[in-house]
């Protein structure tokens, strides 16, 4: 991997657009390179506060695969992007689109779910609290974290051990808090203050799935066209001199690095798939809200539908019962027409 600087860090922003390989590239090199971590979140949020606001939630989305990724690996990153959180926040949800604080806001709330930070830090972030307020909170939560290590007391250092023919561990009950990719996602809750997900972020994030880690057959070919010796300890016997030794430190230098990424990418993609399996979900309980919905309003239009054609029989039987005005001159033979002058004068003459 390149090595770390200011300038190289920007072109890689500059280079970032919103497909799930490229934020995951980029998130594997920054994480590489944890040890400037401080440096990385001031410069991540300057060339944030630079950018156009549709680009602004990317930027989040990267910052979002850095913090989950790279906690197993040390709190640099969890640590130093709270402090400049509470500005990205304000930044990227400026002037920006509903949809964009939507999906910005559900960012947040991801983090409160799985305990990234706590609810009173993002609660802080979302208010515009100090970001010096925020780091005390972040070291005081280590501080505690650290005293609870402290204070547990391992197993082989309990005073009253059990007794040699008590029951051993139930292994069966481990096994069943193994939960399934589809249990996990039934387990997680809707998220009711964000609204429903929405559909183009949605189909987008499916369309990015179909490119993900294990549909990438070119890595899978490498991994299987390794050479045997990377895996097998029995071939450091055959190394009897330097140069073989340094060979083959190379090659599993080269497959320690080729393995770590690839599983980095996995890990990933099972972390995008819970999401998009949650969107799903929730976008499925929404729409069955919608479908209900609609079917009452079709009952209840239906119902008026009923009563107008009730009223347009009835008004067309009254219509037919009503007499024809228009027969009604010829009927009753109208007015007598006024005799001309020569009808007077025969009718004088026909009484003489």
């Amino acid at each position: 991997m390149s090595s770390f600087t200011d300038s190289n860090f920007v072109k890689k922003l500059s280079e970032l657009n919103n497909t799930q390989q490229s934020i995951q590239t980029l998130s594997l090199w920054l994480i590489h390179h944890r040890k400037h971590s401080k440096t990385i979140t001031q410069v991540w949020l300057r060339e944030l506060q630079k950018v156009r606001p549709s680009m602004r939630l990317i930027y989040m989305y990267l910052a979002n695969d850095v913090i989950q990724n790279s906690k197993k690996k040390g709190p640099e990153f969890t640590r130093d992007f709270a402090t400049v959180m509470t500005d990205a926040f304000a930044s990227a949800t400026k002037d920006a689109e509903e949809k964009v604080k939507k999906s910005v806001d559900r960012i947040l709330n991801i983090w409160q779910e799985r305990g990234v930070y706590s609810k009173n830090t993002i609660d802080k972030i979302k208010s515009g609290t100090a970001i010096s307020d925020i780091a005390a909170e972040i070291n005081l939560k280590r501080g505690r974290d650290k005293k609870k290590v402290e204070e547990y007391v391992p197993v082989n250092k309990v005073k009253d051990p059990q007794p040699v023919d008590a029951a051993p561990p139930n292994k069966k009950k481990k096994k069943e808090e193994m939960l399934s990719l589809r249990e996990e996602i039934e387990l997680m809750s809707k998220d009711d203050t964000s609204g429903p997900p929405d559909a183009e972020e949605l189909v987008k994030r499916l369309s990015d799935l179909e490119h993900s880690a294990s549909s990438d057959a070119a890595v899978r070919e490498k991994i299987a066209a390794l050479p045997p010796e990377v895996s097998d300890v029995n071939h450091l016997a055959k190394i009897h001199d330097k140069e073989s030794g340094v060979i083959l430190s190379r090659k599993v230098e080269d497959a320690c690095i080729l393995l770590s990424e690839y599983n980095f990418r996995l890990n990933a993609e099972l972390e995008e798939r819970k999401m998009v399996g949650k969107m799903l979900k929730d976008f499925i309980a929404c729409q069955k809200e919608q479908l209900m919905s609609a079917e009452k309003k079709i009952e209840e239009y239906k119902k008026r539908l009923d009563k107008v054609t009730e009223v347009r029989g009835e008004l067309e039987s009254h219509i037919k019962n009503l007499p024809d005005f228009d027969l009604l001159p010829r009927l009753t033979g109208g007015l007598a027409p006024l005799p001309s002058a020569g009808d007077l004068f025969n009718m004088q003459d026909g009484r003489h």
